[in-house]
């Protein structure tokens, strides 16, 4: 055999590595063996971070592309495999991460016959990714692995599933593989379009940005808060992404997310212009698509983003601009600041943000308004913060105060079981680092299993159940829509903390509000990771409306019909 002769699955691997690929995440099948083999002889340069189920391992790769920017890799096998990471494929395009899932296909002489485990992936992903495909012969991986990359990057990032069949991975080849990644500067606005959106904001009285996505740079971020700061226009930021902006500036006002406060809804109905950067307009940001008119905003609209696919998608822009977030602020910001009457404005949003930390005292044995507020104050400004999806994760959002290198990493697909991979992710890419995940008791479940691939990986983050034995959220609609006829949200729970304990983790159970401090310093003290069960009331099911008003609220709903 000649010396530059070797399977698919070593080439694939060299042409990952040359990339840019540094880690992955999977469950391993028989269909990808000669991959597995291939990272048996490259650990430390792509390091293969062993799951315990593909839901899992696709929220870990999914959380690495937007901790990173790179794309995070999923390997899994077959249709069970696929059909189990795709939670983790759906949440990386809602939260436009890039993301690639390579998944082990049956061998191309059983295509077609419904084989063993046998999926067609264009069609089960084909509106779930940027791009769905399958390589059919060996001299075409370096072609479509560079072209899945370079697809999941730029534009609106986001995931690519890529087929892999097992005879293409096992086939000899002599195809060099790449050399390096391609080189793919964002879009540059013009300057005329530069020009134009300054002298909108400079003429509004009420001026907005609204920010959104993953692909900010550390020097784009600094280029927003610059122009915001400098011309005192309030900032908003969309669902899950206030950490790229620096919540302790006095121009970020909050986040336009899930159950959006009043303060926010009334900035974005009442601002007159709305330079919004690199966000998608989603459900869950324009409070379910009511706080703007469509098609056309009564608000003039300009909305920059770096695919030309977003813009006039759901609202039409004044002013559509198809640039990068960082190649646009830095057009902007080389202006100069912008100056207006708007400093009244700017100073009645801020109120209203601090006003939110405002809380009562909560009917519950921990007070999650009271423990949010330490973890304000000793979190480190490196602090690594995830969660998943349910009430709890009102905490996490917005009772934590985001610095410039303090960092979210929360669904906007609202995918319960995301934080506990998430943050076994983030303890991957940065261990020196703090990793904080908040999870609800039913969330918690969903992938628990993951303690294990934890402390395998020496990757053990601090975890906070907020265990109030009901699943919150459905719970909450329930009470507001059906009202004392529960069904189905209540759960009975094993003992966390000593569940913990058999993972590996330090365990505790904590009871009071006053016991936390204590019990925090020891949980971060563990070099084993830990989780921390914390007792919630389900009477505290959000921070200022309780579950019997919410239920008082539905029979008065209901009695007056």
């Amino acid at each position: 055999m000649r010396t530059n002769t070797r399977n698919g699955g070593k080439l694939l691997v060299e042409c990952l590595l040359a990339l840019g690929a540094r880690h992955s995440f999977g469950v391993p099948g028989e269909s990808y063996l000669a991959v597995l083999d291939a990272l048996h002889d490259t650990a430390g340069r792509l390091d293969f971070t062993l799951c315990r189920q593909e839901g899992g391992a696709a929220f870990m790769a999914a959380a690495y592309g937007k901790l990173t920017g790179r794309p995070g890799i999923c390997w899994v096998t077959r249709g069970p495999g696929a059909t189990n990471a795709s939670i983790g494929v759906h949440t990386a395009m809602q939260d436009s991460a890039p993301m690639i899932l390579f998944v082990g296909q049956v061998g191309t002489d059983m295509k077609g016959r419904e084989a063993f485990q046998e999926l067609d992936y264009r069609a089960v992903f084909g509106t779930m990714v940027k791009w769905a495909v399958e390589i059919d012969q060996v001299d075409r991986i370096p072609e479509i692995v560079a072209r899945a990359w370079k697809t999941a990057v730029t534009g609106r990032p986001g995931p690519v599933v890529v087929a892999l069949p097992e005879d293409m991975l096992t086939d000899l080849t002599e195809v060099a593989a790449l050399s390096g990644p391609g080189d793919y500067p964002e879009p540059e606005p013009g300057a005329e379009a530069v020009t134009r959106a300054r002298d909108m904001l400079a003429g509004a009285k009420r001026p907005l940005i609204l920010y959104g996505g993953c692909n900010w740079t550390e020097a784009g971020r600094a280029a927003l808060q610059d122009f915001a700061s400098g011309s005192n226009i309030p900032v908003i930021s969309v669902f899950r992404y206030q950490d790229q902006f620096d919540n302790h500036a006095p121009v970020f006002c909050g986040e336009a997310g899930v159950g959006m406060v009043p303060n926010v809804h009334r900035l974005l109905a009442e601002a007159d212009v709305i330079l919004a950067i690199n966000n998608r307009f989603g459900e869950n940001s324009t409070d379910g698509y009511t706080v703007f008119d469509l098609p056309v905003p009564r608000q003039r609209l300009i909305h920059v983003h770096g695919s030309d696919l977003e813009l006039g998608k759901v609202y039409q822009p004044e002013l559509g601009i198809q640039a990068g977030p960082n190649a646009f602020v830095r057009a902007l910001n080389a202006g100069g600041p912008v100056t207006g009457v708007w400093a009244e404005w700017q100073a009645e949003a801020r109120a209203g943000y601090e006003a939110g930390f405002d809380l009562p005292d909560l009917p519950s044995p921990v007070d999650m308004g009271k423990v949010t507020a330490y973890l304000r104050d000793v979190l480190p400004k490196d602090a690594i913060i995830t969660n998943g999806a349910g009430n709890f994760a009102i905490w996490s959002g917005r009772f934590l105060k985001y610095g410039p290198a303090m960092r979210l990493l929360a669904p906007q697909s609202g995918a319960m079981g995301y934080g506990i991979p998430a943050a076994v992710a983030a303890k991957v890419v940065h261990p020196e680092r703090r990793v904080v995940c908040f999870a609800g008791d039913g969330d918690f479940q969903m992938t628990c299993q993951e303690l294990a691939t934890a402390a395998q990986a020496g990757a053990q983050p601090v975890i906070l159940i907020l265990n109030n034995g009901i699943y919150g959220t459905i719970r909450a609609h329930q009470e507001r829509n059906y009202p004392e006829r529960v069904s189905g949200t209540e759960m009975v729970n094993p003992d966390f903390s000593a569940l913990a304990r058999v993972y590996g983790f330090h365990g505790e159970r904590v009871e009071r509000t006053e016991d936390f401090a204590d019990a925090f310093a020891r949980a971060c003290a563990s070099p084993t990771g830990a989780v921390l069960d914390l007792v919630i009331s389900p009477e505290a099911l959000t921070p200022r409306v309780t579950l019997s008003q919410m239920r008082a609220a539905g029979l008065r709903k209901r009695d007056s019909m």
